[in-house]
């Protein structure tokens, strides 16, 4: 965790595109919120395949309007390098300068996966077309990424990342810091030393976590998962517990020398304002 604790620590929230008009004010309304709380930047999520490239790009543009410093989501699977030149221009010629670049998921139906097959092609295309305009956020998975065949396979995938041009990573989630910290160090032992910053998921709605989870690989601890199933529709004891435990996992993390902290928001501010209020966080 040594190379870590030299950079200035980073706190940053995600959003995902609406989908809808009340999604649209729902999500203008959270973004009022939590900008009070002056973060780094506001990521914004990207449909598997591009499927909401549209929506991804308005809320960028909303939220860079608003003057916050805005970072839009990037998939490359099933996509071409001549629409993702494109779509890189379109946030050069917004005043965009940072991109989380990623493979993506392919779309239910698609058999083609694209020009770049994985995030270092994109991430080393990027580089090519833009130079050293974007600062390049990519995708850590210290619990080990599901569709990865071993952890050394997945060190070495994160590690052609680093070397394509990455600027920073950010983690996937996960409610155990040691998963954290053994990556970091392992980071550290093959001479990696770019940010690696933790995502950390808020704990409001068991079920959709579970299957968030399940879908990504996140492990939910035996011990948290007992005690969110124990709550039930308790929905204000469940969030109550669910915050102590990513307060006190965020606090661990910072701690320890985490250059920050990336807040998957789900389009919610109260969980979020909630922990960074507690930790008295700042940019």
């Amino acid at each position: 965790m040594e190379s870590q604790k030299k950079y200035k620590p980073a706190f940053s929230i995600e959003f995902f595109p609406p989908k809808t008009e009340e999604g649209k004010i729902k999500l203008r309304r959270t973004r009022e919120e939590l900008a009070r709380l002056n973060p780094a930047y506001i990521s914004v999520t990207y449909g598997a395949g591009g499927s909401t490239q549209q929506g991804t790009l308005d809320t960028i543009l909303e939220i860079k309007n608003a003057g916050i410093d805005a970072a839009p989501h990037l998939t490359c699977v099933g996509s071409t390098k001549e629409n993702i030149k494109a779509l890189l221009q379109t946030y050069i010629n917004n005043g965009i300068s940072r991109i989380v670049a990623l493979r993506g998921d392919m779309p239910s139906g698609m058999h083609e996966m694209g020009e770049l097959r994985y995030a270092s092609e994109l991430v080393e295309f990027i580089r090519a077309e833009t130079g050293d305009h974007f600062h390049i956020e990519v995708a850590a998975y210290p619990e080990i990424h599901p569709q990865a065949k071993s952890a050394t396979a997945d060190l070495e995938h994160f590690k052609r990342k680093v070397d394509a041009g990455a600027s920073s990573a950010i983690t996937q989630y996960f409610y155990n810091a040691d998963a954290y910290f053994c990556f970091v160090d392992d980071c550290e032992k093959i001479g990696l030393d770019i940010p690696i910053v933790p995502g950390i998921m808020p704990i409001t709605n068991y079920k959709n976590l579970a299957r968030f989870s399940e879908m990504c690989g996140a492990e939910i601890p035996r011990w948290l998962r007992k005690h969110l199933e124990d709550f039930g529709d308790d929905v204000a004891s469940l969030r109550a517990f669910g915050q102590q435990v990513s307060t006190q996992l965020a606090k661990t993390l910072l701690e320890q020398g985490a250059p920050g902290l990336h807040f998957y928001s789900m389009n919610q501010a109260d969980s979020t304002q909630a922990i960074w209020h507690e930790l008295q966080l700042s940019n």
